[in-house]
């Protein structure tokens, strides 16, 4: 229920203001795509496994231009879910993504400058598990969750490339499960220890604050005919812990129309932040330690998909 009441409030300012307001400044519109495989074997020679899977991805946004101020609404949501013969269900992909950003023109007519202030929320709806280990989950709605909160500059050059720099920007990472954080997972403050070096539970922090720049890049055109890219660039500088070590994350969707309700879709992610911490195992499978991993994420997609509203 929590769940679906925060996605309620986060699409608050992409529907209900949107139609709430003289709809002469505002372009709204969005894709909503479903994808689905299945393979059965049956006496396969060359060996297999049978499976199932199935990834659903929607993208609206919102966006309002009125004189020197503009405000762009973005939500993006995806999950998937994928079987291998008689094993459960573990899922593919899983976002929440949504991002409210207001500017304001430097100057009149056609100045491409604008004093901007960006909100952004990323997390996930649901538990993640270590594929060695199934049984504890690694991540959970809201742990971690990221928020960040920019204020800086916005150059748009054009309708479809915007770029902003942020010298004055806020992250808090969320780690909402008390477990995760009295490990420290995703840099949190670990559980604090008793006299023994026990970890005592249920004090780890929660929450991380950080304080730095923040620069973001986002692109969407429709590169051919019947064929859009959007990609979106998001990289954070801490100002105190480590300002060199640079936090990325980058997104890329590549859609390609067959027909009205038709289409394949291509996407990638990339991420890399030197709090998350991925296990490093031996040539016998033991564990041997932690570190930062550039982690990446590709998902191709064919199957149903319906585009509405304004074109960006």
């Amino acid at each position: 229920m929590k769940k679906i009441l925060l996605i309620l409030i986060i699409a608050g300012p992409i529907t209900v203001v949107a139609q709430a307001t003289d709809t002469t400044y505002w372009k709204k519109g969005g894709v909503a795509s479903l994808n689905f495989s299945q393979v059965t074997l049956n006496n396969w020679a060359g060996g297999g496994n049978n499976s199932i899977a199935f990834n659903g991805y929607l993208n609206v946004f919102a966006n309002f231009k009125k004189g020197r101020s503009i405000w762009d609404n973005t939500m993006e949501l995806g999950y998937g879910l994928i079987k291998q013969d008689n094993a459960e269900f573990v899922k593919s992909d899983d976002k929440i993504n949504f991002t409210t950003k207001y500017g304001r023109q430097l100057k009149k007519d056609k100045d491409k400058l604008y004093w901007s202030m960006n909100f952004n929320l990323r997390s996930q709806f649901d538990e993640g598990f270590n594929p060695d280990e199934t049984s504890i989950p690694i991540s959970k709605f809201m742990g971690p969750g990221y928020l960040t909160i920019a204020l800086g500059l916005d150059w748009k050059p054009s309708k479809y490339f915007s770029l902003s720099y942020a010298p004055l920007t806020g992250k808090i990472t969320i780690v909402n499960d008390q477990d995760l954080a009295d490990s420290g997972a995703y840099g949190v403050d670990p559980a604090k220890l008793d006299g023994s070096g026990i970890p005592i539970a249920g004090t780890g922090s929660k929450s991380r604050k950080e304080f730095g720049s923040y620069l973001t890049a986002s692109f969407k055109k429709e590169i051919f005919e019947n064929v859009s890219l959007t990609s979106n660039l998001q990289m954070f500088s801490n100002y105190v812990d480590d300002p060199k070590g640079i936090d990325v994350n980058w997104e890329n969707a590549l859609l390609m129309k067959i027909n009205k309700y038709l289409s394949a879709s291509i996407i990638n992610q990339l991420i890399y932040d030197n709090d998350i911490k991925v296990i490093e195992y031996d040539d016998a499978g033991l564990p041997t330690g932690e570190s930062a991993k550039v982690q990446l994420k590709n998902i191709f997609g064919l199957g149903l998909a319906y585009t509405f509203g304004d074109k960006q």
